[in-house]
C-alpha cells in the first residue's frame, strides 16, 4: 500500500475512529486502526467489538493495500504534524511495518494482519428509517443525562429507542421515543414516527454508542440512515458509518412512575430557576446536593443548609395558585432537567413532598421529565 493524503482529512476520520479504540487493551489488534486504500480512498476503521465506526476520506491511491496500526500513535503523529502538510503512508515488503512520511518527519510503526482485525458491521439490518441531524441530536441531548451508570442495572444503561403512540388533541400519533432513567430521573423525548420506523424493535443503545453518536452529529449532514435488527444498531451519513450490539435486557415499563395524578401546578422562568438553583446549591453538602423549594401562591424559596458552611436562601415570582407545600430535590438533577428546556417557562407539576414530580418546558410537548423528590 502507498498513498498520499492530506493531513486535515487524515487527522479528521482518525480522531472520529481512534475515540473508539479502549487505551487499555489485552487483545493487541484491538488497539489498532484498520487501513485500507483502493480506489482513489482510504477506508479507517476501529472496533472495541461491542462498537464499530467505518469512514472513507479521498486519497490519492499509487499502490492499493491494507494493514492495521496502532489506533492513538498514529493520531498523535498526524496531529503534531504541521498544518497543511501532506501525509505518505507507506507499506512495504511482509507488511509488518507501516512507514509514515511528512516533510522532513518519518515514522515507523508496528502493524498487525489485517485478517486479524474482527468484523462487527456484517450481516442484514432489516429495519431501515432515516432522521434529520437535528431531530437526532434532540433525541440524543435531551435524554442522555439520565441514562444509568450503574453497571448492575446495565438495561439503564442506554437510551431505549421505540415506535409508540402519543394522545395529542384527542388522537394518537405514532411517535418515535427516547427514554432513558437511572432510578432518580427520567427524560422521554419524542418526535414524528419517520416513515419504515412502525416496525422497529424496541432496543437499547449502548452509553457510550450514543455519545459517540453526539460527537460524529455536529459534523454530519442533514439525513442520518438508521437500520437496526434485533441486537446491532446502524448509523449511516456522508463517509461514516456506525455499528453497534444493543444491551441485551428488557427496559422496564417506564409508563409506570409517570404520575397521573399531580394536580399542583408551577411555571416559572427556566432559566431564572436554573440560575438560582445553582446559587443556592454553592450551600448544599456534596454528598446530597439537596435543595427545598418552598411553595406559597405566586412564590416560590429555595433554600439548603449545610452543617459547615451555613445557609442560603433566594426567591422567585412564579405561577402557583395552590396550597403551600415544601419538596425536596437533588439540585445537579434539577439542573439537569432545566438546561434541557429550550423556551422561556418551565411548567411543574406536583403532588406531595414525597411524590415525583414531572417537569415539562412549557412551550414544547415532546419532551417529558420525572424527577424523584429527597428529604431535606
Amino acid at each position: 500500500m502507498n498513498i498520499t493524503i492530506e493531513r486535515a482529512a487524515l487527522l479528521r476520520s482518525l480522531g472520529h475512529v481512534q475515540s473508539v479504540v479502549e487505551r487499555r487493551n489485552t487483545i493487541p489488534i484491538l488497539s489498532n486502526v484498520l487501513l485500507r486504500a483502493k480506489d482513489g480512498e482510504l477506508s479507517l476503521a476501529a472496533t472495541d467489538m461491542d462498537l464499530e465506526i467505518v469512514e472513507s476520506v479521498p486519497a490519492s491511491v499509487a499502490r492499493p493495500g491494507g494493514t492495521t496500526a496502532p489506533a492513538h500513535t498514529l493520531y498523535d503523529i498526524v496531529r503534531k504534524l504541521p498544518d497543511g502538510s501532506q501525509v505518505e503512508l507507506d507499506i512495504s515488503g511482509d507488511g509488518a511495518l507501516l512507514t509514515l512520511r511528512s516533510g522532513r518527519s518519518q515514522f515507523r510503526l508496528s502493524c498487525l494482519p489485517v485478517d486479524d482485525f474482527p468484523q462487527l458491521s456484517g450481516g442484514e439490518l432489516k429495519h431501515s428509517f432515516a432522521v434529520s441531524a437535528a431531530d437526532l441530536r434532540g433525541l440524543v441531548d435531551r435524554t442522555r443525562f439520565a441514562i444509568s451508570t450503574e453497571e448492575t442495572r446495565y438495561y439503564l444503561n442506554g437510551i431505549y429507542l421505540h415506535a409508540a403512540r402519543a394522545k395529542s388533541g384527542g388522537s394518537d400519533l405514532p411517535v418515535l421515543r427516547a427514554v432513558a432513567t437511572d432510578g432518580h430521573r427520567l427524560a422521554r423525548v419524542e418526535m414524528p414516527l419517520p416513515e419504515g420506523a412502525d416496525a422497529i424493535p424496541g432496543v437499547i443503545v449502548p452509553r457510550k454508542t450514543v455519545n459517540e453518536i453526539r460527537k460524529l452529529i455536529d459534523e454530519a449532514a442533514d439525513r442520518i440512515e438508521i437500520s437496526m435488527s434485533e441486537n446491532k444498531i446502524r448509523f449511516g451519513f456522508d463517509s461514516v458509518v456506525v455499528t453497534s450490539k444493543l444491551i441485551d435486557g428488557t427496559f422496564p415499563d417506564y409508563e409506570r412512575v409517570i404520575p397521573v395524578g399531580n394536580d399542583k401546578v408551577m411555571e416559572v422562568d427556566a432559566k431564572l430557576f436554573a440560575a438560582a438553583v445553582d446559587r443556592v446549591a454553592t450551600i448544599s453538602t456534596e454528598k446530597s446536593r439537596a435543595v427545598k423549594l418552598s411553595l406559597t401562591r405566586g412564590t416560590l424559596t429555595l433554600s439548603a443548609t449545610s452543617p459547615e458552611a451555613g445557609s442560603a436562601t433566594e426567591e422567585l415570582e412564579v405561577s402557583y395558585q395552590d396550597g403551600p407545600m415544601e419538596i425536596g430535590f437533588n439540585s445537579r438533577y434539577l439542573l439537569d432537567i432545566t438546561q434541557q428546556i429550550e423556551g422561556e417557562g418551565a411548567r411543574f407539576t406536583l403532588a406531595d413532598a414525597a411524590s415525583p414530580t414531572i417537569i415539562r418546558d412549557v412551550v414544547d410537548s415532546t419532551a417529558l421529565y420525572v424527577l424523584m423528590p429527597m428529604r431535606v
